[in-house]
This record gives C-alpha cells, structure tokens and sequence, in this order.
C-alpha cells in the first residue's frame, strides 16, 4: 500500500502553554517562600544586656507551647544533641532565645544540652528594658 502524500506532518512542539504554567508556578513559589520563613513566634524578656556583634551565630529557640528549635528546625529533646552537633560548627556562638513565658527550668535543660555539647560562647536574646 502507498502512502498518501497530502500535507506533511508538523512535528514541532507548541511549548506555550507549558511555558505559561511554569511561569504561574514560579511567581507562585516567589510570593509564597517569604512567608514561609517567618521564624519561630516568641515573646521576648525585657532586659538589659550588652549586644552580641556576630554575624554568624546558631539559634536555639524555645516558644510558649516549649517546643524547642535548633536554627529555626523543631527538634525533641532526645533528639537535641545530635542534631546541634551537625549544625553547630565547634566555633560559632550559640543564642538561645526563649519565651518569657517558659518553664525556667526547660530553658535550663536546654542550655544545659548546649553546654556539655562544648559551647563557650554563650548569650540570651532579650528585648530593651524600657526605662
């Protein structure tokens, strides 16, 4: 049998519409990633402290409902000294930053984790006491 020869077959790709999705999602993905990485919402103590001029510091944080996070990433406290040793480079200051609300001696447990983990340099977040 032959083949008819009428038109000859298009082969190329209409990309447009693939393109305008992925345009969509990106813009999407661009709105949405700074919301995302709002922090840890904590309510500070107010006092009176000298400020820790470091650039690159390890985070500890400690909310109201005592869920503790290592650089903004919730960790249980079983599962705290391995992972502030991967993330901790043997160097670098650590802040815990704590709730005003929180058990004083929660907040001692962790530094206590902090502590024996080797951190010499050591401070506490806190809001300006208003005079």
């Amino acid at each position: 049998m032959k083949r008819s020869r009428g038109k000859p077959i298009n082969q190329e790709m209409n990309l447009t519409n693939m393109i305008d999705v992925v345009f969509a999602i990106l813009i999407v993905f661009l709105i949405s990633a700074p919301l995302m990485s709002q922090g840890i919402k904590v309510e500070l103590p107010k006092a009176e402290a000298p400020t820790m001029e470091q650039e690159k510091m390890l985070k500890v944080s400690i909310n109201k409902q005592s869920d503790i996070y290592v650089a903004d990433m919730k960790v249980k406290l079983k599962d705290f000294n391995s992972i502030f040793k991967s993330l901790w480079d043997g160097n670098m200051p650590v802040v815990i930053n704590a709730d005003a609300s929180v058990d004083y001696g929660h907040v001692m447990k962790v530094v206590s984790l902090v502590q024996n983990a080797g951190v010499t340099k050591l401070g506490f977040l806190t809001l300006p006491d208003e005079k």
